[in-house]
C-alpha cells in the first residue's frame, strides 16, 4: 500500500461483510484452479484410455479448451440474470450450487465420460456465471464514505486468486498421483462447498443493489436502431453487411458435424459480432435522435474497443495452452520422481506477484526516464509479442525433445517467464484500457466482451487442432521435417507475432479517450 493511502484509511475499518466475500473468493479460486490444473493429465492418463494413445493428447486439448470456452462465455448469462432479474447475491448463490454439483460429478464419475463431462459443463456454467458478479458485488458494499478502502479489498481479491492458483498447482497433481482422481477432484469440490457456505453465512450483513430496469439506450438497442434506421438518399450497406454475418453464422452452425458444436457455435458468434459490428459502425450516426449523443458515442467507443479485443484473442490462445500443451510437453521431459508436470503451472502466479511490482516500481519508471511513453496500447502490443517469444522458446525445447535429447523440465522456466510477462502486460492492462475508453453506461458491456475475447482465443486452439487432423495438413507438416507438436508451437508463435505487428499499426491510429469518472 502506498504511503499516500494511509492517511485516507486511518481510523476506518472494512465493512464487516467484506471478509465473507474475500473468503468465498479464495476458496472458489482454489477449487477452480485445483481441478483445472489436473484436468489435462487426468484426461490423458485415465478418462481417454479408450482412444488410441497417439490421439489422446489431441482429444484432451479439445476437451480442456472447450471447457475454458464455456467458462468465459457464461459470464454473459450470469451478468444478464443478475442485472435484469435476480440481483448479484442470489445469482451467485444459485450458480454456486451448480458449481458444487459439477465438482461432485467429477469426483463420482471419474470413469464415466458422460457423467464427467456433465460435471465439466456445470463447473463452466457455475464458474462463468459468477465470474462477473463477485467483484462487482464486493464493490456494492462500499459508498462515498469508505470508497478509498475498496482498493485494499480489490488487492486482496487479486492476491487470493494468485494465492489459490499457486497452492492448487502444487498440491493437486500430488493428490491425483497419490490418492487418485476421486480425492483430487473431491477436495476442490469441498472447497467450493465451503465457499458457498461462507457466502451464505454473511447474507444478513450484505448491501443489496436491486436489478436495474431495462435500459432503452443500451449498447444493443443503439446498434439495432443504427442497423434498422433509414436515412433519406442513403443506402443500407451496414444492414446488408450485418445480414451477411447472419448467413455466415448459419453456415458455421452447419459445420457442427465436422467442427463440433462448441467450435461451430463460437464461429457463428464471431461472424455475428464481426459483420454486425462493422455494419453498425457504418450506420451509427442514424441512431442519433432516437438515442442521446452519449449513448451513440458510447456505442462507437465499444465498437472501437472490440477491434482491440479481437487483436488480443491470439494471446489467449497461447496463454491458456500452458495448462494443456505445455503440460503434455513437460511429460516428455526429465524431472524428479516426486515432481508432476502440472506443478510447473505454480510458476505463473508467483511470477505475476513478482512482475507487477517490478514493472510498476522499476521497469516503467526507467523507460519513462529514457523518454519512452509506457501507454496501455504499447504494453498490450508488447505483451502479445512476448507470448510469441515464449512459444518460440517452447518450440526450441520441443525440437530438443524430438531429437532424442534428455531435456530437464527446468528449461520450461524460460517460456513461463516470457508468457507471464506477456500476461501482465496484456491482462493487467486490458481492463484498465477498456475502462478508460468506455463511457460509464457501456462499462458493463466492455467486461462481457473482454471475457468473450478469452473464449475466442480458445476457439483458435480448437480450430487449429481440428485442422491438423486433416490428411493434407498432416502431409504438409511432415514436409517441414518438424514433429506435429513443434510445428504447432512455432505456428502459434508466428500467429502471435504477426498479430502484434497488426496491433501496433492499429494502436497508432486509435483515438484515445478519457472516460474516468470525475471527482
Amino acid at each position: 500500500m502506498s504511503t499516500e493511502a494511509i492517511p485516507a484509511t486511518a481510523g476506518q475499518r472494512l465493512p464487516r461483510q467484506v471478509p465473507y466475500i474475500i473468503s468465498n473468493e479464495a476458496c472458489e479460486r482454489f477449487s477452480f484452479y485445483g481441478m483445472r490444473n489436473i484436468l489435462t493429465p487426468f484426461l490423458v492418463s485415465t478418462l481417454l484410455l479408450y482412444a488410441p494413445e497417439a490421439e489422446r493428447a489431441g482429444i484432451a486439448k479439445d476437451v480442456f479448451h472447450s471447457f475454458v470456452i464455456g467458462v468465459y462465455f457464461f459470464p454473459l448469462l450470469g451478468g444478464w440474470l443478475a442485472d435484469r432479474f435476480f440481483g448479484k447475491y442470489r445469482t451467485i448463490m444459485w450458480f454456486s450450487v451448480l458449481y458444487c454439483i459439477g465438482h461432485g460429478c467429477l469426483a463420482v464419475f471419474e470413469g464415466n465420460r458422460t457423467g464427467f463431462y456433465t460435471g465439466l459443463f456445470l463447473i463452466a456454467l457455475g464458474s462463468g456465471g459468477i465470474k462477473p458478479l463477485v467483484v462487482s458485488f464486493v464493490g456494492d458494499q462500499f459508498d462515498q464514505s469508505n470508497k478509498q478502502l475498496a482498493k485494499v479489498v480489490f488487492d486482496a481479491f487479486y492476491w487470493s486468486i494468485n494465492f489459490g492458483s499457486f497452492f492448487a498447482s502444487l498440491l493437486m497433481p500430488i493428490l491425483l498421483r497419490e490418492y487418485g482422481p476421486a480425492v483430487a477432484f473431491g477436495i476442490p469440490g469441498v472447497l467450493m462447498f465451503v465457499a458457498t457456505v461462507v457466502l451464505w453465512a454473511g447474507r444478513k450483513k450484505y448491501v443489496y443493489v436491486p436489478p436495474a430496469p431495462p435500459n432503452p439506450h443500451s449498447f444493443m438497442r443503439v446498434v439495432h436502431t443504427a442497423l434498422m434506421a433509414r436515412s433519406p438518399g442513403e443506402g443500407r450497406g451496414g444492414l446488408i453487411i450485418a445480414a451477411v454475418g447472419v448467413v455466415a453464422a448459419f453456415f458455421m452452425l452447419a459445420l457442427t458435424p465436422r467442427l463440433g458444436f462448441v467450435a461451430a457455435a463460437c464461429l457463428a458468434l464471431v461472424c455475428l459480432l464481426g459483420f454486425g459490428g462493422y455494419g453498425a459502425q457504418l450506420q451509427l450516426e442514424r441512431a442519433r435522435g432516437p438515442h442521446p449523443d452519449e449513448a451513440v458515442n458510447g456505442a462507437r467507443a465499444v465498437l472501437r474497443i472490440l477491434v482491440v479485443f479481437a487483436l488480443v484473442t491470439p494471446f489467449w490462445s497461447l496463454f491458456d495452452q500452458k495448462a494443456s500443451t505445455w503440460i503434455l510437453q513437460a511429460d516428455q521431459m526429465t524431472k524428479p520422481e516426486w515432481f508432476h508436470s502440472a506443478q510447473m503451472q505454480a510458476l505463473n502466479p508467483i511470477l505475476v506477484l513478482v512482475l507487477i511490482p517490478f514493472n510498476n516500481l522499476v521497469l516503467y519508471p526507467v523507460l519513462r526516464r529514457m523518454g519512452v511513453e509506457v501507454t496501455a496500447l504499447r504494453r498490450m502490443g508488447f505483451g502479445i509479442a512476448f507470448s510469441g517469444l515464449a512459444w518460440i522458446a517452447a518450440g526450441v525445447i520441443q525440437l530438443w525433445i524430438d531429437g532424442g535429447d534428455a531435456v530437464s523440465v527446468a528449461w520450461q522456466v524460460l517460456p513461463y517467464v516470457l508468457l507471464t510477462f506477456g500476461e501482465v502486460l496484456v491482462s493487467a492492462t486490458g481492463l484498465e484500457f477498456a475502462y478508460s475508453q468506455a463511457p460509464a453506461s457501456m462499462k458493463g458491456v466492455i467486461m462481457a466482451f473482454w471475457y468473450l475475447a478469452v473464449t475466442v482465443g480458445n476457439l483458435w486452439v480448437l480450430l487449429v487442432n481440428a485442422s491438423v487432423r486433416q490428411p493434407a495438413v498432416i502431409s504438409r507438416i511432415e514436409e517441414t521435417g518438424l514433429g506435429e507438436a513443434a510445428f504447432l508451437m512455432f505456428f502459434f508463435a508466428g500467429f502471435a507475432l504477426v498479430v502484434a505487428g497488426i496491433f501496433a499499426w492499429y494502436a497508432k491510429r486509435y483515438p484515445m479517450q478519457d472516460h474516468y469518472r470525475r471527482a
